[in-house]
């Protein structure tokens, strides 16, 4: 078991620090039977979750991980995932959780790119370890939740919380230090890491504070989105802090009576879900309603329409709505948009958080004036400090001293704004980010086809979905590939969500004078313009 240093004065200065495991020692003093998480049906205390979190940085700490090393987690959502995270970060080392969605080959690239001393997963993902040894990287000692004991190559989290061995050594870990890497996709097709920062987190913390107005520690937040998402761990930031309850929910095919269920009956005042999911949540309610004592609903990384948003607030009147929108890089909130506003200001993200400086620049880096279209731009406390390894991309990321979001946006006389497009030609399907180049270099390598181009489509359900235009390499008698063929092929190449779900054929791709291929016209007949 830990043991906690005897330095009287060491222990002081630990405790002035201001982050998430400073928030948690402070809980389990303060409070140490308070419940702090949720998960199906369990609770784990202040004290629990501080005394789980020491012992497996214990485990970490025997196993060789010190300050700045990488701990990968490929997992489902449950309360170790917390646990972990915490526990890598009280060694002052790196967490970086990963999509359990992407396949071995895209696994393999950010083992390559992070090189972790240690990879954590569930039982159920256990075998992508096995899968990306097979593509000749090595992500390290492998530690499974939920796994068996005694089995080869692994040992269980259970058992790494209960092996005898000395403690960490405790560790100063400042705020400006790097807690998590998180991997966006690239433009051109390589992921990169942003490093996200405490500092960068209890700024997050302190945004969603005040944009769901969670001013006390009775609050209970349902934690519905895959922990692997910046949108997770953000939201789970403010109960760390002020001491509210999350309830981790289990990832699985999205069940809109499922997720009613447990608002009632565990007593949710918060909880943030895409709007697809929102529309079949308030049908449900419509349909068979709960007792909810919901405070405040959210919404965000896909755009809503009038009519889930009018749904919204007739299925939830007594609820505080906000739309929520921003980047990883980010950490992730840049915008915030009221219930209020949503259908005042439709289609808007709403207004920059109050934290943030953002100027809408054009190409030059001016800025340009209210209604113009523009580059929104970003300085301020929850901005990342850079990508992982990459300081080329970082350099282009900062220039001229602002984080350059990518997004082409509009802002109106209120400081309303309005995405018109992406720069980084992205597709949010369903929550997921999607970059066209990605999926277009791996489609480029069918032998049957020409030319690619991917662009969004608009999808009821999913926001946006994407689409293949392509060009064949002419094959007299023989017919188009089909779309089912194309999927089959791009399976074990690319995860399920970034697969086409339309596919077109033409006869050349529309290219401008300099021969590069114009979307725009490619979306205006096949597609849409963005939102």
């Amino acid at each position: 078991m830990t043991t906690a240093t005897h330095d009287p004065i060491a222990d002081l200065h630990a405790a002035r620090r201001n982050h998430w495991n400073t928030w948690v020692a402070t809980h389990a003093e303060m409070n140490p039977d308070g419940e702090a998480l949720r998960y199906l049906g369990r609770s784990t205390s202040w004290s629990q979750l501080h005394e789980r979190s020491g012992r497996f940085a214990d485990a970490l700490a025997r196993r060789g991980v010190g300050t700045g090393d990488r701990v990968m987690l490929i997992t489902l959502n449950n309360a170790e995932f917390i646990e972990a995270v915490l526990g890598i970060n009280r060694l002052g080392a790196i967490a970086v959780p990963v999509n359990f969605r992407l396949t071995p080959g895209e696994l393999a690239y950010l083992v390559s790119d992070c090189t972790p001393k240690v990879v954590v997963t569930d039982a159920m993902l256990a075998p992508l370890v096995g899968a990306i040894r097979a593509q000749g990287e090595e992500p390290g000692e492998h530690i499974v939740i939920g796994g068996e004991s005694g089995t080869e190559g692994q040992t269980t989290y259970a058992d790494a919380l209960a092996e005898e061995g000395a403690p960490h050594e405790p560790v100063d870990v400042p705020e400006d230090s790097t807690a998590l890497i998180m991997y966006t996709s690239g433009t051109t097709g390589r992921p990169k890491g942003a490093m996200l920062s405490y500092e960068n987190l209890t700024a997050q913390s302190l945004t969603c504070i005040r944009v769901f107005r969670l001013f006390d520690e009775e609050g209970r937040a349902l934690c519905a989105a895959p922990m692997f998402h910046i949108a997770a761990l953000g939201s789970i930031a403010p109960s760390l802090q002020l001491g509210g309850v999350t309830v981790v929910h289990p990832l699985q095919a999205f069940d809109p009576a499922a997720v009613l269920d447990t608002l009632e009956a565990e007593k949710i005042t918060s909880v943030f879900l895409v709007p697809v999911q929102w529309q079949a949540v308030c049908a449900e309610q419509q349909a068979r309603p709960r007792n909810l004592v919901l405070r405040n609903i959210s919404w965000g990384a896909a755009p809503s329409t009038d009519t889930i948003l009018r749904a919204m607030s007739e299925t939830f009147p007594d609820a505080l709505n906000c739309a929520v929108f921003g980047q990883t890089e980010m950490s992730p909130i840049t915008c915030a948009l009221d219930g209020d506003d949503a259908v005042r200001k439709l289609g808007s993200v709403g207004r920059v958080i109050p934290t943030l400086q953002a100027r809408v620049i054009d190409a030059f880096g001016e800025p340009v004036g209210p209604g113009e279209v523009g580059e929104i731009v970003y300085r301020g406390p929850t901005t990342m400090s850079g990508y992982w390894n990459k300081p080329a991309e970082t350099a282009e990321a900062f220039e001229g001293g602002w984080f350059h979001s990518g997004d082409l946006v509009r802002m109106d006389d209120e400081g309303f704004v309005y995405v018109v497009d992406r720069k980084k030609d992205m597709i949010i399907s369903g929550g997921e980010n999607i970059y066209c180049a990605e999926v277009e270099n791996v489609i480029a390598g069918h032998p049957r086809i020409r030319e690619v181009a991917v662009i969004g489509r608009r999808d009821e359900q999913w926001g946006e979905v994407p689409v293949a235009v392509v060009a064949q390499h002419e094959e007299e008698g023989v017919a188009d590939l089909s779309l089912d063929e194309l999927s089959g092929w791009l399976r074990d190449k690319l995860a399920g969500f970034k697969l086409p779900k339309h596919l077109v054929h033409v006869e050349e791709l529309p290219r401008n004078a300099s021969g590069k291929v114009v979307k725009g016209a490619l979306r205006s007949e096949h597609g849409s313009t963005g939102v």
